[in-house]
């Protein structure tokens, strides 16, 4: 569909959207959730300016930095997310790219997390090169994240020390060397609707396999601390919407700040409307939904985790 198309159905009412979202979802997925859980495998000192970011040098959140884990500590994780019933898990490193001494590392984590049984193996590492991408794949990553955030209008507003287009040719490079794209959005810093359709329709032609939707936890610190208010939640269950009508195909992902910015009952709306992915357990700097909580909501929505 097209800009206005998009926009016409954002404004519409809110009751037919959702039953709208939903018929596409039925019509594309079983009645499951794909379960991932992260692991934040260097926190801190981010030479970006991402001001929603608490692991931005250019903020000041109280956080607790930490250099590249061990394999070993990385490794136990992954086994301790599967138990909670993740079929992925995600290495995610903090910083612009990877290089020397840690690439290799994090090389070796990934070989470690990808032999153990029924678990995916997926990674977070900023901009990488296409010899490093194909390098990742070779040692076992299956899908690579690496988000919009924004529109392309919007994004300047939120970074400056890297573009909208270095976002887009990352996740193209990722997809050209044979890994599958996790591509997503953060919601409520001070975007207009008009670019939560264009992000929609970014996203659209990347065609990634998985979309993670975050919405904005103004950590204090930040330069966005004060942005609890930029968004309803009226708004995400319109946008989540509009995304799975652009993106019938596409896994789209509660992430960061659903259990702090949304209901229960707006989240079960979520879930009815078309997600049908969830990020399990604590995020990078910040803490998530107990994944028991979680299993509750899903079986309460008539949803089953995906093995």
């Amino acid at each position: 569909m097209n800009r206005e198309e998009l926009l016409k159905l954002y404004d519409s009412n809110l009751e037919e959207l959702i039953l709208k979202a939903e018929k596409i979802t039925k019509e594309n997925f079983k009645n499951e959730v794909e379960v991932c859980s992260i692991i934040s495998a260097r926190t801190g000192k981010c030479s970006q300016n991402c001001k929603y970011c608490s692991q931005s040098s250019y903020n000041h959140a109280d956080i607790i930095c930490h250099s590249l884990l061990s394999v070993e500590e990385v490794y136990k994780a992954a086994l301790k997310a599967k138990e909670n019933g993740a079929t992925r898990f995600c290495i995610v490193t903090s910083g612009r790219s990877e290089q020397g001494k840690d690439f290799e590392k994090i090389l070796e984590m990934i070989k470690a997390v990808s032999k153990i049984p029924d678990i995916h193996c997926c990674a977070s590492l900023g901009i990488l090169d296409e010899e490093q991408i194909k390098k990742i794949k070779e040692a076992g990553v299956e899908r690579f994240n690496h988000n919009i955030n924004t529109s392309k209008n919007y994004h300047s507003k939120i970074c400056t020390t890297h573009n909208f287009e270095d976002r887009i040719k990352t996740v193209k490079s990722v997809v050209r060397n044979g890994i599958e794209a996790c591509c997503g959005v953060i919601l409520g810093m001070g975007e207009t609707k008009f670019d939560r359709v264009d992000m929609a329709l970014s996203l659209a032609e990347l065609n990634p396999k998985t979309v993670p939707i975050n919405i904005l936890n103004p950590i204090k610190g930040t330069a966005l601390e004060n942005y609890g208010d930029k968004i309803s939640q009226e708004e995400v269950l319109r946008t989540i919407c509009i995304f799975r009508i652009a993106m019938p195909k596409a896994i789209l992902r509660y992430a960061g700040g659903r259990n702090t910015r949304l209901s229960k009952e707006t989240q079960k709306l979520g879930l009815k409307a078309g997600i049908n992915g969830l990020l399990a357990g604590d995020y990078l700097t910040t803490k998530g939904e107990e994944i028991k909580k979680d299993k509750i909501m899903l079986k309460e929505s008539g949803l089953e985790i995906a093995t």
